[in-house]
C-alpha cells in the first residue's frame, strides 16, 4: 500500500532524537513556539524529542559557551569595536588597520577576531531570527527594522532600515527611517503594498514595540 511522506523545508530536517544545537535549530523552536505551538506539536513537526524542545524554549534560544572570563587589552574598547564591526560589515582585519590608526594599539588579526566574536553571533542570531515558512503566493509579508551606521554630510548616522519580504518569492522591499516609531511601521506597509501592487494575506512581525503592546503565546492573544 503506498504511503504519503510530508516534505519539510531543509531547515527542519534533523533526525529524530538528535541533540540540537545551531543557533539556526533553535531559532526555528523559539520562533514556532512564539507563535503560539505547543512543545508536543514543535516536535512532532520537527522531528526530534519534546524534551529537548522544552529545553531550549525554557533557555529562551540559542546560548553560546561561555568561557571563564579573562582580561582583555580591547574590553574598554566595546563600544568602539561594535561600532567599527558593525561599519565595515564584520571585517576584522580592517577593523584592526582602523585600531592602529585611531588608537595606536599595533594587535594581531586574532585578538580582534576574539574582541568581536560576540559581535558576530549577535549577527547570526539576527539573521536567523525571521525564520522562512514556505507560503503560498500572496499570503505572508514578514516585516523587520535592521539598523546601520553611515557617514551623511560628515556626521557618523543611525539609519533604521524597513525590510519587508513575501514569504513566496522572497521579494524584498527596503526603505530608511531616522526611527522606528510606529507612523515608520505603517507609512513602510503603505509603500511596500504599493511596490508589490498588493495587499498579502497576513503579516509576519516579532513583537515590535511600536504595534504589540502585549502576546501571550499560551492563550494566542495579542493586543
Amino acid at each position: 500500500m503506498p504511503t504519503t511522506t510530508k516534505q519539510l523545508p531543509t531547515a527542519y530536517m534533523v533526525p529524530r532524537r538528535h541533540e540540537m544545537k545551531t543557533p539556526d535549530d533553535i531559532t526555528v523552536i523559539v520562533r514556532l513556539h512564539q507563535l503560539g505551538w505547543g512543545s508536543r506539536r514543535i516536535a512532532a513537526e520537527l522531528g526530534i524529542a519534546r524534551g529537548t524542545v522544552k529545553r531550549y524554549i525554557g533557555q529562551g534560544g540559542w546560548a553560546p559557551y561561555k568561557k571563564p572570563d579573562r582580561v582583555r587589552c580591547l574590553e574598554h574598547l566595546e563600544p568602539w569595536l561594535r561600532e567599527q564591526f558593525a561599519k565595515h560589515r564584520g571585517n576584522a582585519e580592517v577593523v584592526r588597520r582602523e585600531l592602529l590608526r585611531e588608537h595606536g594599539l599595533d594587535v594581531t588579526l586574532r585578538t580582534v577576531q576574539r574582541a568581536v566574536k560576540p559581535f558576530r553571533q549577535e549577527l547570526l542570531v539576527q539573521a536567523k531570527a525571521t525564520v522562512r515558512f514556505e507560503t503560498r503566493p500572496g499570503r505572508q509579508l514578514q516585516a523587520d527594522f535592521g539598523q546601520i551606521t553611515v557617514t551623511i554630510a560628515g556626521r557618523r548616522t543611525r539609519v533604521h532600515l524597513a525590510v519587508l519580504t513575501l514569504g513566496y518569492s522572497r521579494r524584498t522591499f527596503v526603505c530608511a527611517w531616522p526611527c522606528e516609531r510606529q507612523s515608520q511601521w505603517l507609512r513602510s506597509f503603505e509603500l511596500a503594498f504599493e511596490d508589490f501592487g498588493g495587499v498579502p494575506a497576513e503579516l509576519l512581525m516579532d513583537n515590535p514595540r511600536a504595534l504589540v503592546l502585549k502576546h501571550d503565546p499560551q492563550t494566542r492573544e495579542v493586543v
